[in-house]
C-alpha cells in the first residue's frame, strides 16, 4: 500500500461509528478518561500516531534490517501498516484489548504480520527467545513509568548495533519523562533522539553518546 491509500484507511476509521469496549492496561486516555465504551471514530482521533510520525517511524524502522520488527501497542492499527512497508521480514504487533486486536486486522494486511492479543509482559518474552534478536521496536503501549521501563529492559539483551527503538510519548507525563530520562542514560544508548511526540533510540558503539533535541 502507498502512504496514500493507508491515509484512506486513517480517515474509513475516523468515520467509522463501531463502539468498542477498550480495556485499558496503563494510563489510559486523556481527551477519553472513564469511559471503557468509545467510538472507533473517537479512538482514531484522539489515541493514534499521526501521519508524520507514522512516515518517521516507517523511516527509521527502514534504517535497520527490519527483519525482526515489534510493535507494542496496536491500537486501531495504522502505525502498523506503516511498519509494514518497511518490514523486510516479521512484524509481530501487540495489543491488550481485545476490540482493538479485531478492529486492527479488518483491512488487509500482509502476511508476514502477525497480530498477538494479551499481555505485552506476558508475550513478549516468548516471542523475543524464538526470535533471538530485535531490528526494530515501536514502545507505543502503557504510557506509564513502570510498563515503559520494563518494555525497554526486556527488549534490551536482543538488540545489536543496528537495532533501533522508538519510545511513543516521551513527554505525555511526568511519569514517561522519567522513564525517557532514566532509559538515555543507560550505557547501552549511544545516540537519542528527542523529537518531543517520541524519542529514538541507537545502539551502534562507534557513536558518540550523544542526546539530541530537535524540533519538526
Amino acid at each position: 500500500m502507498k502512504d496514500l491509500e493507508l491515509e484512506n484507511i486513517r480517515q474509513e476509521l475516523l468515520r467509522d461509528q463501531e463502539i468498542l469496549k477498550i480495556d485499558d492496561f496503563g494510563a489510559g486516555s486523556k481527551k477519553l478518561k472513564k469511559n471503557k465504551f468509545r467510538k472507533t471514530s473517537k479512538v482514531t482521533k484522539y489515541s493514534t500516531t499521526g501521519r508524520k510520525f507514522s512516515q518517521i517511524y516507517q523511516f527509521f524502522c527502514s534504517l535497520t534490517p527490519a527483519k525482526h520488527v515489534f510493535e507494542l501497542g496496536t491500537c486501531v492499527g495504522i502505525n502498523t501498516k506503516y511498519l509494514e512497508k518497511a518490514t523486510k521480514g516479521e512484524l509481530y504487533t501487540i495489543e491488550g484489548s481485545k476490540a482493538l486486536w479485531r478492529k486492527a486486522q479488518e483491512k488487509k494486511t500482509g502476511e508476514n504480520t502477525h497480530f498477538l492479543l494479551g499481555n505485552i509482559k506476558e508475550i513478549l518474552p516468548g516471542y523475543l527467545s524464538q526470535k533471538g534478536e530485535v531490528d526494530f521496536a515501536l514502545i507505543d503501549a502503557t504510557h506509564n513509568y513502570e510498563g515503559t521501563r520494563s518494555y525497554f529492559n526486556t527488549l534490551l539483551p536482543y538488540l545489536h548495533e543496528r537495532s533501533i527503538i522508538i519510545i511513543a510519548d516521551i513527554h505525555w507525563s511526568w511519569e514517561m519523562e522519567k522513564a525517557w530520562e532514566e532509559i538515555i542514560g543507560n550505557s547501552a544508548v549511544s545516540l537519542s533522539i528527542d523529537f518531543y511526540e517520541c524519542g529514538v533510540l541507537f545502539f551502534r558503539k562507534d557513536l558518540t553518546k550523544t542526546n539530541y533535541i530537535l524540533t519538526i
